[in-house]
């Protein structure tokens, strides 16, 4: 177990890739519980995840936010979707750990989430710099997609 615990700290995939058979199995899936996510991928999901959880209880009970949605030309419905919607994907994006399958779903809802954001806030001539989060956070769930889209292969 030690073994296993220093080849993932230094990411040394040929070690754990050879004892891939040796760890347990998930009791429900019946899958590996090894995770070929690197440390940083993993960093990601987990501040992503924590970013979104708290954006989505904000666009849920925060004055500002019930504001930034009525500028943007959003209706309440549509802020309150997704303040649901992303609570719900920092759920989905943190299960990804053990069913890779709903961290992809997650990450790429997420990726459109923000690329529409981004758009958004393109059409009510936003500022580059007020634009710009919109855009980091569709690169980087993009790039989430691609690695959880990478375990399922």
């Amino acid at each position: 177990m030690v073994y296993w615990f220093i080849c993932f700290l230094f990411e040394d995939c040929n070690c754990i890739e050879e004892h891939q058979d040796d760890y347990p199995k998930h009791q429900f899936s019946g899958t590996s519980i090894y995770r070929p996510l690197t440390a940083t991928i993993q960093f990601l999901v987990i501040l992503n995840a924590v970013f979104f959880l708290l954006y989505g209880f904000q666009a849920l009970h925060s004055r500002r936010m019930i504001e930034e949605f009525n500028r943007f030309g959003l209706t309440d419905t549509q802020r309150k979707l997704t303040g649901g919607l992303q609570i719900a994907g920092s759920a989905g994006l943190l299960t990804g750990f053990v069913y890779p399958l709903i961290g992809l779903l997650a990450s790429a809802g997420f990726t459109a989430m923000m690329f529409l954001g981004f758009i958004v806030r393109i059409k009510i001539k936003d500022s580059f710099v007020q634009s710009a989060p919109a855009l980091f956070f569709m690169l980087i769930n993009a790039w989430l997609t691609i690695a959880f889209y990478e375990l399922l292969k």
